[in-house]
């Protein structure tokens, strides 16, 4: 049975999106989320405690590349001293690049919509480099851009730019107009829309300054429906379009 609220609202979108996903995702027992938190040490965000519920054994067709967010990863890895416990820091998932491995953690001290900020940083802390203000955030846009937009006819990825801030203030209510959904709620660091002729993901890094600069890529039928919504866009707002690039490449 799908959980309430914004965990529900994440699962019909996925299962929506991503073809057989219910066939092949396998969730975690309740004794590995009891041990992880544990390692947390205060209760899981529950956007997480639904993940390893649903895909903590197995994500199916969801599954990062290289990358592996199971539950018993993440025991073992804690197990084998490979991660220490940290009060703010819980890891997620784990990258097994041998020179400069950059494992996924939240932040629980940076909670958001019963969710929490994922970072990447390696195994003895130093640098962090955040990547979304939510996980819920990072697997929908995830699954939008693989298994919508990719295999779309025509994608576009470039830059918004605004002299003023935000970007997501000036686009959403066109894209609104222009009959898109929004089919998962998300912050002001990253946003999906979704028709049934074409989606966008659009995302920036999580920093607390004024957001005059995000990032997109848009999926259609062709060139000319996307130069269509994006014409819509830069004409209806001050939002203008940097480092243009097209795939496949136009003629």
């Amino acid at each position: 049975m799908p959980t309430p609220g914004l965990e529900s609202e994440l699962e019909e979108f996925l299962l929506k999106v991503v073809p057989k996903l219910a066939e092949q995702w396998q969730g975690s027992p309740s004794e590995e989320i009891a041990q992880i938190e544990e390692l947390a040490g205060r209760p899981l965000p529950p956007c997480y405690r639904w993940f390893l519920s649903r895909m903590g054994r197995n994500m199916g067709p969801l599954a990062f590349q290289r990358l592996d967010f199971s539950a018993r990863r993440v025991l073992t890895s804690y197990a084998e001293g490979l991660i220490e416990p940290d009060s703010q820091f819980l890891f997620i998932g784990h990258d097994p690049d041998k020179y400069m491995p950059l494992h996924f953690f939240f932040d629980l001290d940076l909670p958001a919509r019963g969710d929490a900020r994922v970072t990447r940083r390696p195994a003895e802390g130093y640098e962090r480099y955040d990547q979304f203000e939510t996980f819920r955030e990072q697997l929908a846009y995830g699954a939008l851009l693989s298994f919508r937009i990719g295999l779309m006819k025509q994608r576009c990825t470039a830059l918004f730019r605004c002299n003023e801030p935000e970007v997501l203030s000036y686009l959403t209510p066109v894209m609104d107009g222009l009959g898109f959904a929004r089919p998962v709620l998300t912050g002001r660091y990253c946003e999906l829309y979704l028709r049934q002729d074409a989606a966008m993901v659009c995302d920036v890094v999580p920093r607390d300054e004024p957001l005059v600069m995000m990032g997109f890529t848009l999926g259609g039928s062709d060139s000319g429906a996307l130069r269509r919504i994006l014409g819509t866009i830069t004409t209806e707002t001050p939002l203008t379009l940097r480092r243009m690039e097209w795939d496949p490449p136009l003629p």
